[in-house]
């Protein structure tokens, strides 16, 4: 008998309540009973991005919120600033190009942070920039980006709006959308809302609606105004995924119960404590001075086959944990912290990791790294 467990950066594990709360039976989504649950479902996600701005809920992946915060507010021919510092960095690149957009990409080496000062000088530069998009967590490197200053630096200029993806950030650490004046946030539901992929969420700031007013990008199934206008009459402009919004509820409930401030704080924890334990044992973070209370990424060690850690971890142990992408493949692993994970989780996969490090001969004192995090633990 082998359980299974699951610490990959999306999807995450879902706790059993929310499941169950998605195994109801089906109701129609033109009815009284459903306009009350999406309602209370739009309220409560304000609560977590902290915003009165318009939230509106996507039957897609997180991907698909990225590419509806592309081509709602922008023009063919639009220049923006692109932060590609990962592999989520380059998507938005790819989808600029998609749509005509032409990106200024800043190039940040994987496993850094962006300058806040190189966007600073760019749009101070050059006033044609109509959006600035980036990563508040870097998911492929486990990197943090400076949003709060990026945001404040945008607000200075009227016609630019900035964009972030907050998909394995928000729920995890304070991103004040409304505080922070961020334009667009795009999140996904198998992150921190403890859900199956299925739903990405925008927000959208009163700014970034005038850039929607004047965008000829084409748009059908993602057009955000339209989604918003059907809000507004506690509907979804089409079929909505509604055993995914039956398991929001519940999801977002618990938030609530737990309380965003103890949400950050229980994150922060589990990543000190995670980024403890490997430090314990000689290994090194691959994100250095900026590493996310999502993701940690790890370094793997000199003389060990990195793609061995994350199969052995699966086949032996039913653990899940995440390898390198693109330029890292090979070269660090990936443990998640976010959404429904507490203490003794994070116990059971540094233990784990030991003991497959170990196998492949890399000299780790067992207990050493579990030994370190207890400490953070109960601190």
């Amino acid at each position: 008998m082998k359980k299974h467990y699951l610490f990959a950066p999306g999807p995450t594990p879902v706790p059993p309540n929310v499941l169950q709360e998605m195994s109801r039976s089906m109701i129609h989504h033109r009815t009284p009973e459903f306009e009350e649950i999406l309602e209370q479902v739009i309220n409560d996600l304000k609560y977590v991005f902290q915003t009165q701005n318009d939230v509106i809920v996507l039957a897609s992946t997180g991907t698909g919120g990225m590419e509806a915060a592309v081509s709602n507010f922008l023009s063919t021919g639009d220049k923006v600033i692109v932060v590609r510092s990962g592999k989520f960095g380059e998507r938005w690149t790819e989808l600029c190009e998609c749509y005509g957009v032409h990106p200024e990409n800043i190039d940040v080496e994987w496993g850094k942070a962006v300058d806040p000062e190189i966007i600073a000088k760019m749009l101070k530069n050059d006033n044609a920039f109509r959006a600035v998009y980036l990563q508040a967590c870097e998911t492929s490197t486990g990197v943090t980006h400076d949003i709060e200053k990026i945001a404040g630096i945008v607000r200075n200029y009227p016609d630019t709006i900035i964009v972030v993806d907050a998909i394995t950030a928000l729920g995890v650490y304070d991103i004040p959308t409304d505080k922070w004046g961020i334009d667009v946030v795009v999140t996904g539901s198998q992150k921190a809302l403890m859900l199956p992929p299925g739903l990405a969420v925008v927000s959208v700031s009163p700014k970034a609606w005038g850039f929607y007013e004047r965008s000829n990008l084409p748009k059908y199934y993602f057009d955000l105004r339209k989604e918003s206008n059907s809000l507004k009459k506690k509907q979804s402009a089409y079929t909505p995924a509604v055993s995914l919004i039956f398991g929001l509820k519940e999801a977002l409930s618990m938030i609530r119960e737990e309380g965003l401030e103890n949400v950050f704080k229980r994150h922060d924890r589990l990543a000190k404590a995670t980024r403890a334990a490997m430090g314990a044992i000689g290994l090194e973070l691959f994100a250095g001075d900026n590493p996310s209370n999502s993701v940690t990424a790890v370094k793997v060690p000199e003389g060990v086959d990195g793609s061995l850690i994350t199969k052995i971890l699966s086949k032996d142990y039913g653990i899940t944990i995440a390898g390198g992408q693109s330029q890292a493949k090979g070269k660090i692993f990936r443990v998640s912290h976010m959404g429904y994970v507490e203490s003794f989780d994070m116990l059971l996969v540094i233990s784990a990791i030991e003991v497959v490090l170990k196998r492949l001969g890399y000299d780790v004192p067992l207990g050493k790294g579990v030994e370190a995090a207890q400490k953070v633990l109960i601190g």
